[in-house]
């Protein structure tokens, strides 16, 4: 790996809206930094960059939101995520995740539209409330996209949004969770060589620029009121959706 002017302009940019998205957007948006560097590296390089920096950025989101998040539903997605996670690791060689990638960014296409309609009056639906296995499910499918592509963020918010959340409680379950979820990815990850000392040497450089993110990605969110915030986010998952669609598709 070549610590050039290339590997810069694409891997600050990556750690910034990482860190964004971190800070004060659920998170959604962070797996785009890894689609960023997998322009040009090998996906498993960017996957072994992106995952220190991802914990990083955890552990500075977490003290903002400390104790604000919906705890069973953060139980019920942590639950989910590890055979989610171990799922990732035993297919990790061998299943090609495009089919899933396609699935998710559908779902999450169709998740915004459904809200659209909601929100119009086109559909007369009441809220469904916390529904436990339906964040097992996601939990599930959240820790496996989360292993192979760093992509859990859209089954996650899916269920959250689904609850009528506040932004901060969204916000705050949203950190909980993958701050566990990634933890519980860092083991497998270093048996299966993910990680090498170029990687680490990479994540090192982007840290700072990723701290910077999530600074701003808190302020964003608590300046934001809560209207633009979930406006915002479907915004995320429809951009979300539709990378996740292109990149399983070419």
């Amino acid at each position: 790996m070549e610590f050039d002017a290339l590997f810069f302009a694409f891997a600050l940019p990556a750690a910034f809206i990482s860190g964004v998205a971190k800070g004060g957007f659920g998170g959604g948006a962070a797996f785009v930094a890894t689609a960023i560097l997998a322009l040009f590296l090998e996906p498993a390089v960017a996957l072994g960059i992106m995952l220190p920096l991802l914990m990083i950025e955890d552990i500075a989101t977490l003290r903002p939101f400390w104790g604000k998040w919906h705890w069973p539903s953060a139980k019920a997605l942590i639950i989910g995520g590890v055979p989610g996670v171990a799922l990732g690791a035993l297919l990790y060689k061998a299943t090609n995740p495009d089919v899933l990638r396609v699935l998710i960014g559908a779902i999450s296409l169709g998740f915004v539209a459904f809200q659209l309609a909601r929100s119009r009056g086109w559909l007369a639906v009441e809220e469904t409330g916390f529904n436990m296995r339906q964040g097992l499910i996601a939990g599930v499918v959240s820790g496996f996209t989360s292993f192979v592509s760093h992509a859990g963020g859209p089954p996650t918010a899916i269920f959250l949004l689904s609850q009528g959340l506040g932004k901060t409680t969204y916000q705050a379950t949203a950190v909980i969770t993958f701050w566990v979820i990634n933890a519980m990815k860092a083991v497998p990850y270093a048996f299966l060589g993910v990680f090498t000392w170029e990687t680490l040497k990479a994540t090192a450089y982007m840290t700072p620029m990723g701290l910077i993110g999530v600074a701003v990605g808190v302020y964003a969110h608590r300046a934001l009121p809560e209207r633009v915030f979930f406006q915002i986010t479907y915004a995320l998952l429809v951009g979300a959706g539709c990378k996740l669609i292109y990149d399983g598709l070419i």
